[in-house]
């Protein structure tokens, strides 16, 4: 069989080429073909190609001819096809053996087809030939647009950024066969973004090609359209938007938008205080637009200001406390600057903004001001009442100059008059109270809330008053055997007054004890002086005791002299020198001293337990009054319980049957006269208990009471006695119901009775005995 394979419109111009590759066959037939041209092939069936464009406008599209050159035209062989997309896709004319396409071919889904082909002998039923492979490609056409897949596109790109600088690269894919023409080639153009932007043709990449200001724009829509067959006629084309946002560098220093700031403070500000804010406008943002600001003019060095990081303000405070009479206003000039600056970027930021402020000094009504800060004074002691010691002086700081009133704190020695003039109101006494630290108030006239105080010290000055005397109390002894000229006693003295110099003490005997004196005294010169004997021998028994009045003087201005007594006692002494008696006379003196301290200690202790003993005694009184049947015996069957029980479960604390009682009132009966019916009476009243009814309810009632009472302590058990029993035996003791007279009645039942009443029987006994 010759094989034809039938190439229709490509490029516009049908062909019919002859099969490749065709099988050996002893028989050869002619082909036809195009135009008029002849070739011989082999006899067989060959491996075939056919090629259909990708778009076909109509519903049945040849697509080709297969034909056995056994085939003698008298349609007696018939064609079939096999293999995937037969019958479906493809059909053969079974006569002639036309290739038909019968629905539309996608060459991005399906470019290749391979088919069977056979020939059958319609009069014997059987292959003329074996089966034939073939293929059928499908030829691409430029059907399929570029398109974007990485949709949307966004890119971030500093501002003020050269030319050239890359911003991003788009791509585009096209569906279309690479191989097959242009059909896959791409071209880009930039439609929108120029001229900041430009794009590459065939890469896609973006770059900047204008500087831009982020101030002024901070991002651009650029659109970029990607073509196929390189751009030409009959190219299809696919589009893409790109966002562009500018990334803020600092090419922006902040500014002040006021040139003159007016700020206020109070002269009664303390140091510290935030007297106003100003603030600087920066157009860069983030941390490009963090300030600082700073004084650059204040020669006052009185303002100071810092910077709020979170609002970047600047906040004016006050660094020195000012005065409205000494300035009322002040000027000052503040700058502020970035506080990260790239040094590529300090181009921009080569003269900082600066700003001026003024500030405006306000006056309040301050309190006196003393013109200095604390005063000393000093007066000589001993001066009369009214001596002057000091003038202090305080004036109003304010512009009226309120006139000012003085008064000292707490002091009965001085006084003051509206003048500031300190006087005394009493004698001092250097001894007594040396330094006296006084507090002057100043008080406004006009508003008496303004006050000051000021400390103030009055030294008081010595005098030489206070003449020197015995630094101690001196027990001399001297023995009945003593010699001239022992030394039996040192002596010093002390002065309570103050010297400018060291204190020098001179030591004298008196007149009369220098001429006729057992004794006589040396001064050693430094403030101490010796007493030596002036005789041998001295007689205990005839002068014992002896009193030397010792002569002491200053060195004060005028000096000053006292006398003292110096008192020496007569031992007598052994052999050895000990004076035995005389340690016993001290012994004794000392003995005495202890003995009357002792005294003194116990009758102190004394006092104190006779007060502990009298205030138990009233508290035991006390308790006795408010507690009398502890003391009285009723000569009743009185159940006393001080334990609090055990609860519900403690039934051994009392006795159930002593809380019989009833509430019903005895009644009144007449007196009897028979011993019979008392002895009854005896017995009922012994007897009888109250109804268990009524003692039932009563209980309940007193249990419901301490239910509802929210104010009863919580008690374990509920005792209660209120029975008082039938009656006594004799009835009423009222003579208010007594029916007869004691005359007519008779008690010798009382006999009866038992031994708790045999008094009552022998008094009442006995007085009728007299009567009858």
């Amino acid at each position: 069989m010759n094989c034809y394979v039938l190439l229709p419109f490509m490029l516009g111009i049908p062909l019919l080429w002859p099969c490749l590759g065709a099988t050996e066959n002893s028989q050869t037939k002619k082909v036809q073909q195009p135009v008029g041209s002849h070739l011989r092939v082999k006899r067989g069936w060959v491996w075939n190609q056919f090629f259909v464009p990708e778009e076909m406008n109509t519903t049945s599209h040849h697509v080709g001819r297969l034909r056995s050159d056994l085939d003698n035209g008298n349609n007696s062989f018939q064609y079939k096809l096999l293999g995937a997309g037969a019958g479906s896709t493809f059909i053969i004319d079974e006569r002639t053996g036309d290739i038909y396409a019968i629905e539309k071919l996608d060459r991005e889904e399906r470019s290749l087809y391979i088919l069977r082909a056979q020939v059958i002998d319609i009069t014997t039923g059987r292959a003329v030939e074996p089966e034939s492979e073939f293929v059928i490609k499908v030829s691409d056409i430029n059907d399929n647009e570029p398109k974007f897949l990485d949709e949307p596109y966004e890119a971030i790109v500093p501002e003020m950024s050269p030319e050239g600088t890359l911003v991003i690269q788009v791509t585009a894919s096209d569906a279309d066969d690479p191989s097959s023409g242009n059909n896959a080639r791409l071209l880009y153009s930039l439609l929108q973004g120029q001229p900041y932007f430009s794009v590459e043709p065939t890469t896609g990449v973006i770059r900047i090609s204008s500087k831009m200001d982020r101030e002024l724009q901070d991002e651009y829509w650029v659109i970029i359209q990607a073509k196929d067959m390189i751009g030409q006629p009959g190219a299809l084309s696919g589009t893409t938007s790109v966002l562009i946002k500018l990334s803020d560098v600092n090419d922006n220093k902040p500014i002040f938008k006021e040139s003159l700031y007016r700020l206020t403070v109070s002269e009664s500000a303390p140091t510290g205080t935030s007297i106003g804010t100003i603030m600087a406008y920066d157009n860069d943002i983030g941390e490009n637009a963090e300030m600082d600001y700073s004084i650059e003019e204040d020669d006052s060095q009185t303002f100071d200001i810092i910077t709020n990081h979170e609002t970047q303000e600047g906040i004016v405070i006050l660094k020195k406390k000012v005065n409205f009479e000494h300035q009322n206003h002040y000027g000052i000039r503040a700058k502020v600057k970035n506080h990260h600056v790239d040094e590529q970027l300090m181009k921009y930021h080569t003269e900082a903004s600066t700003t001026f402020i003024k500030i405006q000094v306000e006056d309040v009504d301050e309190p006196p001001l003393f013109l200095l800060p604390y005063y000393i004074f000093e007066i000589f002691e001993e001066t009369p009442q009214g001596s002057f010691v000091g003038v202090v002086s305080a004036t109003d700081p304010d512009n009226r100059k309120s006139p000012i009133r003085y008064s000292i704190t707490r002091s009965k020695v001085f006084n003051i008059d509206d003048n500031g003039t300190i006087t005394t109101t009493n004698s001092l006494d250097r001894e007594i109270s040396a330094w006296y630290n006084l507090s002057i108030t100043a008080t406004e006239k006009y508003n008496i809330e303004q006050i000051s105080s000021i400390p103030v010290y009055v030294q008081v000055l010595n005098i030489n008053d206070h003449a020197p005397e015995f630094s101690q109390y001196y027990e001399s002894y001297v023995c009945e055997n003593a010699g001239s000229g022992q030394v039996i006693q040192t002596i010093s003295a002390v002065d309570r007054d103050e010297s400018i110099e060291e204190h020098h003490f001179y030591f004298n005997l008196s007149v009369e004890d220098t001429n006729s004196s057992s004794f006589t005294i040396i001064d050693n010169q430094d403030n101490t002086a010796v007493i030596l004997t002036n005789r041998t021998g001295f007689n205990l028994q005839e002068e014992p005791i002896f009193y030397i009045s010792i002569l002491i003087a200053d060195n004060g201005i005028p000096s000053l002299t006292s006398t003292n007594t110096l008192t020496i006692h007569v031992c007598d002494c052994d052999d050895s020198g000990s004076t035995q008696t005389c340690q016993y006379q001290e012994l004794m003196l000392s003995m005495g001293f202890k003995t009357e301290v002792i005294i003194a200690i116990l009758i102190c202790i004394m006092v104190i337990f006779g007060f502990i003993f009298l205030t138990l005694g009233l508290k035991q009184r006390r308790k006795q009054i408010l507690f009398p049947e502890k003391s009285e015996d009723f000569r009743e069957n009185i159940f006393r319980y001080d334990d609090e029980g055990g609860g519900e479960e403690d039934t051994e604390a009392f006795d159930v049957a002593a809380l019989r009682s009833s509430t019903i009132m005895r009644e009144r009966k007449t007196r009897k006269t028979t011993s019979a019916e008392i002895r009854s009476l005896y017995r009922q009243s012994l007897q009888v208990g109250p109804d268990s009814a009524i003692f039932r309810k009563f209980i309940l009632e007193k249990l419901e009471e301490a239910d509802t009472d929210l104010c009863a302590p919580p008690f374990d058990s509920l005792q209660t006695y209120a029975f008082e029993g039938t009656g006594s035996l004799a009835g009423s003791l009222s003579s208010l119901e007594s029916a007869v007279s004691d005359q007519d009645e008779s008690y010798d039942y009382l006999n009866e009775l038992g031994p708790r009443f045999k008094r009552l029987a022998c008094m009442f006994g006995s007085a009728v005995q007299s009567n009858n």
